[in-house]
């Protein structure tokens, strides 16, 4: 891993500086004249740093005060010119100048030729929106106003859960205020999809990194590792968010039609699409979890977790019993994930049913290894098994599962992305499409027998 300083350093927008908290603070400033000043203040100061940094083809990156100065005012704005303006500007910040990316270097040994590998390269004085613990720039070693320049583990959390609960604040009648309602949820969500795609920013190179020199510090010390560990030391977050995630992704966004005169136009367009967005980030959040889960896994198998690593429960595992609970939100989930994960989740769903003893088949004597969906296959292929598993889960559900399962599998041999499939399921790459095919149809015909 190597460690960088940006060019220049800090100093480049330091004069810019000077007024930046003057700007932000709006304490004892109550008239509305007054402080539609102070909105234009920031958003001529939200101008002069896209000018400073973005316009130029040789920008510099702005200062630690100045990134902190841009998140606070996304998080305090009151008006959607500004929230808008100050996310884009983050947005766009991050693209220009990332806090972590790839460097190809050269690795070679006596025996064999050099190679090109990918590293990690950190830039040291980037600033972060997080705030685990205590600011490691912090020389008093006191924690950080995390109200202001940063959030914390819990904010997060409480974060998803101000968001995940908008359509229940609607209906409080003693706080109902169209305008003001709206123009929180907007902010909330366009907050959670910037730190989010932070997170996601910081994961996949080291990642990438990882599947090349199975390097676990590496995942130890990225930032959706550190959230977890300090979430999981809450109580049943998990299961909360995924209840929570499944709320978001089905209910609608309120105060259309008839309500719509009564808010901001802008507002009423930005909504549908920023709220689409922001499914679509909270999908690529528990995809990165599911990912992390997975390099947790193979670091367990060879051994390269230590003590010093939280014991988690992995979030596919949290998916299935939040799933077997409540079957009626089975369609929604399966229809979030990508074919990779949709095939995942439903091969780890019939597992909780499927008995673990090596299962005999007609045409083999031998062990058959049911962690994938050709296992799975061949153990509703045996009526022993089948009739076991229906008193367990009712042949339309079976049906469902193994729709979905297939329609997963074609998929990812049409795109010929076998390669990336869970450890879990290795042994499906040796299985072809024909053979999926034939068990398949076994399978339908077995459940066919057991319920004309």
């Amino acid at each position: 891993m190597e460690k960088r300083r940006r060019a220049g350093g800090e100093g480049g927008n330091r004069g810019m500086e000077e007024n930046t908290m003057a700007i932000l603070d709006t304490s004892g400033f109550n008239n509305s004249k007054i402080y539609d000043h102070l909105n234009d203040d920031r958003l001529a100061f939200l101008e002069a740093v896209r000018t400073a940094s973005l316009l130029p083809d040789n920008g510099s990156a702005p200062t630690r005060k100045m990134s902190e100065a841009i998140f606070h005012i996304l998080k305090d704005a009151d008006s959607v010119d500004l929230i808008i303006e100050s996310y884009q500007l983050l947005i766009e910040l991050d693209k220009r100048f990332p806090r972590v990316y790839l460097s190809k270097g050269e690795q070679s040994d006596s025996t064999s030729p050099a190679k090109a590998v990918s590293q990690i390269v950190m830039v040291e004085e980037a600033w972060l929106p997080f705030n685990f613990g205590l600011d490691s720039n912090n020389e008093k070693g006191e924690a950080r106003n995390p109200s202001r320049s940063s959030l914390d583990s819990s904010g997060f959390h409480a974060l998803i859960q101000e968001v995940a609960n908008m359509k229940s604040s609607r209906n409080n009648n003693d706080v109902f205020n169209p305008e003001m309602l709206l123009l929180q949820f907007l902010k909330n969500m366009l907050l959670l999809q910037y730190l989010i795609t932070v997170l996601e920013g910081d994961f996949l190179p080291r990642n990438c990194v990882y599947q090349e020199n199975m390097n676990w510090t590496i995942l130890r010390e990225s930032l959706l590792n550190m959230l977890l560990v300090y979430l999981n030391q809450s109580s049943n977050f998990n299961l909360q968010w995924i209840q929570q995630f499944h709320v978001f992704f089905g209910y609608a966004i309120p105060f259309k039609g008839e309500q719509h005169h009564e808010i901001d136009s802008a507002m009423a367009l930005a909504l549908p699409e920023v709220k689409k967005c922001t499914c679509t980030v909270l999908k690529t959040f528990l995809v990165m979890i599911m990912e992390l889960d997975s390099s947790r896994r193979i670091a367990d198998h060879q051994g390269l977790t230590t003590r010093a690593d939280s014991v988690r429960t992995p979030v596919v595992d949290i998916i299935l019993d939040e799933l077997i609970y409540d079957n009626d939100i089975l369609c929604s989930f399966l229809q979030v994930f990508d074919p990779k994960w949709k095939l995942e989740i439903v091969v780890q769903y019939f597992l909780k049913y499927i008995t673990k003893y090596s299962v005999q088949t007609r045409r083999s004597s031998g062990r058959v290894n049911i962690e994938n969906l050709n296992g799975v296959l061949k153990c509703l292929s045996n009526r022993t098994s089948t009739r076991s598993i229906i008193k367990k889960i009712s042949t339309e559900l079976i049906q469902l599962l193994l729709a979905y399962a297939f329609q997963a599998y074609v998929l990812l041999s049409y795109q010929h992305v076998s390669k990336g499939l869970s450890d879990k399921m290795e042994d499906d790459k040796s299985n072809s499409i024909v053979e999926v095919c034939k068990n398949m149809i076994s399978a339908f015909a077995c459940l066919r027998q057991e319920n004309p």
